[in-house]
C-alpha cells in the first residue's frame, strides 16, 4: 500500500493507491489559478491634524499575502509525512483552511492497517484485543540535522499508532529486523560477523551485527535517506528531459531585434520531478511559453509539445510509473523499452546507460558501507556474511558493489518482506519489548 493521503475539501479521507488515483483525476486538465490570500486590513494615515483638531480620515485597505491559494484545488494529497517527523519546527500544515499535525496525516494510513489486521484476526481469534498492538518499524535516521530528531520522530509514531487503535506499542530498526529475519530462518548459520544492507524505495538502512550461538549483538548502523525515488527523479532528468525541451533555444521579439536564447527550462525541472505538485505547472506563467516556442514548429517545438501534453493532462505520475517499470526491467535484461504513448515517447534504454546514470548513488552506497564499518571498527575481511534486502537492492550494479566489496559472501533475502517479517519475529519473541537502546544492545533468543 503506498503510504499516501488524500482530504477533499469535505475533509473525507482516502488512503493507498485510492488516494493517488483521486489526486491525480481531479488535477488532470485543470488550469491552476492562484489568488492572493487575504490576511487582514490595514489602516493608513498622512499623520495630519484636520479642522477639528483630529486626525486625517485613514485609509483601510486589504493585505494580501503571497499568491499560494488554489481556489479550484478539490483534494490535498500527502506522501512521505514520516520523513518530516523528526523536523522539530515542522509547521502544522493546512488543509483548507484546516490546521492539521504531522501525526493526523500518518494516522489514517494505520487506522486502514489496524481494520484490514483486525477484520483478518477475527477469522482465528475472538479476542477483540487481538489486533490491539503493534510493533513499528522505523528507519535508522530520520531526515534532517537536528539533535534529538530520531527520539521526535519515534515519539510521534507511537502517538499516531495510538490513535489508530494500537494500545500495546513496541518499536525496533529496520535493518535489524531484515537481519533477524534471516537469523530466524536459518537459526543454524555459523557466520559471526553480519551486515544487513536495507537498500529500499525511500532509505538505505545498514546494520552491523555478531551472531552467537544464544542471539546476536549490534555492533553498529547507519542509515541516509537515498532510494529508489531518487534514482526516478535521476532517470527522468537524464532521459526524460532532453526529451521535453531542456537545452533547446527558443526566439523572441526584443524591444529593437529579436533575441535568441535557451529555452528557461529549469523553471520546470523541480515540478517535473515531484510528481504530487506537477499539476502546479499548469498555470498560465508555464504553458503560454511552451505554446509560444511551439508556434516555431521547427524540429524542436515536438519536445514542447510532449511537454505541454503532459502539463495538460497531469501526466507526471504515469511517466513515473513508467520509469519504475523501465528500472524493474532493466534489473533482468540488458536493455528495455521505454513506452509512453501518451506522450509520444518509445525508446530503448541499455543497462549501460542506466548504470551511468546512477553512478552517484553507487558512490553514495559505497560511502555508506565504509562510514559503517569504520564506526564499528570492523575491516570489511572481517565480515562473514551480508544480507542484501529492499527493491532497489535488485538492481545489478548495486548487486555487483556488493559482490566486488564483500566476494562469495552476499546473499540475497526477501526484498519486500524481510522487515515486516523481522518486526513480527521481534514482537514474538520479546525482543521490541527490550526498547532496543543502539549498539552494544543483546538480544537473546
Amino acid at each position: 500500500m503506498p503510504s499516501a493521503t488524500y482530504i477533499d475539501k469535505e475533509l473525507r479521507i482516502t488512503t493507498g493507491q485510492a488516494a493517488i488515483d483521486r489526486y491525480v483525476e481531479s488535477n488532470m486538465g485543470r488550469t491552476v489559478e492562484l489568488s492572493a490570500e487575504v490576511l487582514g486590513e490595514g489602516r493608513s494615515t498622512t499623520g495630519q491634524i484636520g479642522d477639528k483638531g483630529l486626525p486625517e480620515e485613514a485609509q483601510t485597505e486589504l493585505i494580501y499575502g503571497q499568491s499560494l491559494v488554489d481556489g479550484g484545488l478539490q483534494g490535498r494529497l500527502f506522501r512521505g509525512i514520516k520523513r518530516l517527523l523528526g523536523n522539530r519546527n515542522a509547521p502544522r500544515l493546512m488543509v483548507f483552511d484546516r490546521p492539521f499535525r504531522l501525526v493526523a496525516l500518518v494516522t489514517p494510513l494505520l487506522v486502514r492497517i489496524q481494520q484490514s489486521v483486525e477484520k483478518l484476526t477475527r477469522k482465528f481469534d475472538s479476542d477483540p484485543k487481538a489486533a490491539d498492538h503493534a510493533c513499528i518499524g522505523h528507519p535508522v535516521n530520520f531526515e534532517g540535522n537536528e539533535q534529538g530528531r530520531n527520539q521526535l520522530a519515534l515519539t510521534l509514531l507511537k502517538e499516531a499508532y495510538g490513535y489508530a487503535g494500537f494500545s500495546r506499542r513496541s518499536l525496533y530498526p529496520e535493518p535489524v529486523a531484515a537481519a533477524l529475519s534471516y537469523l530466524h530462518q536459518y537459526p543454524a548459520v555459523s557466520q559471526q560477523t553480519i551486515l544487513a544492507v536495507d537498500f529500499g524505495g525511500g532509505t538505505l538502512d545498514l546494520c552491523l551485527l555478531k551472531r552467537f550461538e544464544e542471539g546476536f549483538k549490534v555492533i553498529g548502523t547507519h542509515g541516509i535517506g537515498l532510494g529508489g525515488d531518487h534514482i526516478d527523479q535521476l532517470m527522468f532528468k537524464e532521459i526524460l528531459f532532453p526529451l521535453l525541451g531542456k537545452g533547446e533555444r527558443w526566439r523572441r521579439a526584443g524591444s529593437d531585434r529579436e533575441i535568441e536564447t535557451f529555452f528557461p527550462f529549469e523553471d520546470y525541472e523541480e515540478l517535473l520531478l515531484n510528481w504530487a505538485v506537477s499539476y502546479m505547472l499548469n498555470q498560465n506563467r508555464f504553458t503560454t511559453p511552451l505554446m509560444r516556442r511551439i508556434e516555431e514548429k521547427d524540429e524542436a517545438s515536438i519536445k514542447f509539445r510532449r511537454l505541454y501534453d503532459l502539463i495538460k493532462n497531469n501526466y507526471s505520475y504515469l511517466v513515473f510509473q513508467s520509469l519504475r517499470d523501465l528500472k524493474a526491467e532493466l534489473s533482468g535484461h540488458e536493455t528495455a523499452r521505454l513506452d509512453i504513448p501518451e506522450i509520444d515517447i518509445d525508446l530503448i534504454v541499455s543497462r549501460d546507460h542506466f548504470e551511468e546514470i546512477i553512478r552517484p548513488v553507487l558512490s553514495e552506497l559505497q560511502a555508506a558501507i565504509e562510514a559503517v564499518l569504520e564506526r564499528s571498527e570492523v575491516k570489511p575481511e572481517q565480515i562473514q556474511l551480508v544480507i542484501r534486502t529492499g527493491g532497489t537492492s535488485l538492481i545489478p550494479a548495486v548487486k555487483r558493489l556488493l559482490d566486488k566489496e564483500f566476494p562469495g559472501k552476499v546473499i540475497e533475502h526477501d526484498p519486500f518482506t524481510s522487515v515486516a517479517a523481522g518486526l513480527a519475529i521481534a514482537e514474538y519473541r520479546g525482543l521490541s519489548a527490550q526498547s532496543y537502546n543502539g549498539p552494544e544492545s543483546v538480544s537473546r533468543f
